[in-house]
């Protein structure tokens, strides 16, 4: 049974409080009385009200407004009509303005009455309802061991959870500050999450992050930056969800059994040599060549290098040197003056000085002309430069990384590549395993994307049938991780289902050699099983189960050999 609304009216005059009375328990709520401040504070002392009618001049010296200020000082949240004999009377709209509800002019009508304690009991059902929603949220705050901190498109704070006290050191101060000026113990590597959440309006996810904490310089979190949308799909800001995985990292590193290293995924245990190669070589600020095919993450292990590293608060600079001309790639290198060549109109600072403190990222380093090798080869020895046109030399503070697909040594032997530069750059190498030399990973990186793209494309796929996965398990790979990737996101386009199968795969994987194989096996065990149950279906007699299958009884014989059912029957 529906509980009926309780309401209580306070006049001096005791035909308003009949009048009152009258109309509200014809509508069906429960009404008391009072007729002055007194009397009401005792009726507030005994029960309970969902609203309350005060008429603002009463006697005693006590006024309506008394009456509501008694309500606020006792937290109780009901809402409060003021009632006055003259609609214009300054201290009823004063009561608006504190916080009363409404305000009824006498003499009183019935649907006027009616029509605002209806619209006062709903907008005290809608504050409770924000209000147990608030405490909900709250309550959820509290219990999440992850730090939460959600900011505007502005990366203005607006909330944030008390692990974020913990993990990140924020405080309750830090709400309605910018996000990136508030003072902070870390490395605020976050940020460029963050940033790019804001610009593409999508997820973004870091793993194995090391914050660079003053007071904990070891600790590791996986972040996530997740757009917030409003109830009409607007981008209204981001939650920033930062998870401690210290303990996990230090254990996974103990037993030499990381699944998962920054943004890098694998446990087999080439790559378990290079995430303590990383960790080796992340405070050391020495040279290094990543080398590995294309698609091996090479880029991925230049960002885990830079962000585990003392850098990590510096810029980190990537430069495609295969995407340049020789002219263009020496001006993104070194910068240019004006008028140093057609159309350059002003200055411009080149990757390596916008790269200072921090580290430059070269990635196809192979492709570099001999001209640009040269000038290279001087950065390295001397940390100086001329940007094109100048003969200013430049200094700078940068760490190096580079990256090739292509065999470095076949090139300085053919004198394609300057053998000098080649052991400048290669001080500490990285060489990456290609796919198919690391099987046992497949499933670990098809589960990391199946989670990235079912968050990306708002999907609930959970796996991968037994046929893609031995397709998968036997496929070479030429494009290696890269190559499975985009071959996930093309199945998750194409699924309308929760388990990907062979028909969700791009043609070239399914017309190779190995999705062939697998589906002749595929077509042997789906006959096995027909002749199976078609056996079973006539008693084992095989003439009639030829029949069944509309095949003569020589044919069904030999199939019967060939999948071993003979000794069956």
């Amino acid at each position: 049974m529906e509980k009926k609304h309780r309401i209580l009216v306070i006049d001096d005059e005791e035909s308003i409080r009949y009048t009152f009375e009258s109309f509200l328990l014809d509508e069906g709520y429960s009404v008391d009385t009072a007729r002055d401040y007194n009397e009401a504070v005792g009726c507030l002392n005994d029960a309970d009200f969902d609203l309350v009618f005060a008429d603002v001049v009463l006697p005693g010296g006590k006024t309506g407004i008394d009456v509501f200020r008694e309500l606020r000082s006792r937290n109780l949240d009901c809402p409060v009509v003021m009632i006055t004999g003259d609609p214009n009377v300054e201290s009823a709209s004063d009561a608006v303005r504190l916080g009363a509800f409404d305000y009824i002019p006498k003499p009183l009508r019935q649907e006027t009455l009616l029509r605002v304690a209806a619209m006062a009991l709903k907008h005290k059902a809608i504050t409770e309802e924000k209000e147990r929603y608030r405490s909900n949220l709250e309550a959820i705050f509290r219990s999440v061991k992850d730090a939460i901190i959600t900011v505007d498109r502005d990366t203005t704070v607006m909330e944030i959870n008390a692990a974020a006290s913990k993990i990140c050191g924020l405080s309750r101060e830090t709400i309605g500050q910018s996000f990136g000026t508030v003072p902070a113990d870390c490395s605020k590597n976050c940020l460029e999450a963050l940033g790019e959440t804001i610009e593409t309006k999508r997820p973004v996810e870091v793993f194995r992050l090391e914050c660079g904490h003053k007071s904990s310089p070891g600790r590791v979190v996986t972040l996530s930056t997740s757009p917030l949308l409003d109830h009409q799909g607007v981008f209204s800001g981001v939650v920033i969800v930062v998870r401690d995985e210290t303990r996990l990292a230090d254990l996974e590193r103990d037993l030499k059994e990381r699944r998962q290293f920054h943004n890098i995924v694998g446990s087999d245990w080439k790559m378990q040599e290079i995430y303590s190669l990383i960790e080796s070589l992340a405070d050391v600020q020495t040279t290094v060549l990543i080398a590995g095919e294309s698609g091996t993450g090479k880029e991925l292990v230049a960002e885990a290098l830079h962000y585990r590293g003392v850098r990590s608060d510096k810029p980190l600079v990537k430069v495609n040197c295969a995407a340049l001309s020789e002219n263009l790639l020496e001006s993104e290198l070194f910068g240019h003056v004006k008028g140093a060549f057609t159309g350059a109109i002003t200055d411009k600072a080149g990757r390596f000085q916008k790269a200072n403190g921090g580290t430059i990222f070269l990635d196809e380093i192979g492709d570099i002309s001999q001209r640009t090798q040269l000038r290279l080869l001087r950065v390295l020895q001397e940390m100086e430069f001329e940007r094109v046109g100048d003969s200013t030399p430049v200094r700078v503070d940068v760490r190096v990384i580079a990256a090739t697909n292509q065999d470095l040594d076949e090139k300085v032997r053919r004198g394609e590549f300057r053998e000098d530069l080649y052991y400048r750059l290669k001080v500490v190498e990285i060489r990456l395993p290609a796919v198919r030399d690391r099987l046992e990973d497949i499933p670990l990186l098809t589960d990391h994307f199946l989670r990235k793209f079912n968050k990306k494309f708002n999907k609930e796929i959970t796996g991968i049938s037994g046929d893609v996965q031995k397709i998968f398990m036997n496929y070479r790979w030429p494009g290696n991780v890269r190559e499975l990737e985009h071959t996930i996101e093309h199945a998750f386009i194409l699924c309308r289902q929760n388990i990907i199968t062979v028909d969700h795969l791009p043609g070239n994987i399914k017309s190779s050699p190995e999705a062939e194989m697998s589906g002749a096996a595929r077509e042997n065990r789906d006959e096995a099983g027909e002749i199976f149950r078609a056996l079973e279906k006539t008693g084992g007699n095989k003439a009639k189960a030829a029949r069944l299958l509309g095949i003569d009884r020589k044919t069904l014989y030999r199939k019967m050999e060939k999948h071993n059912l003979m000794a069956d029957r």
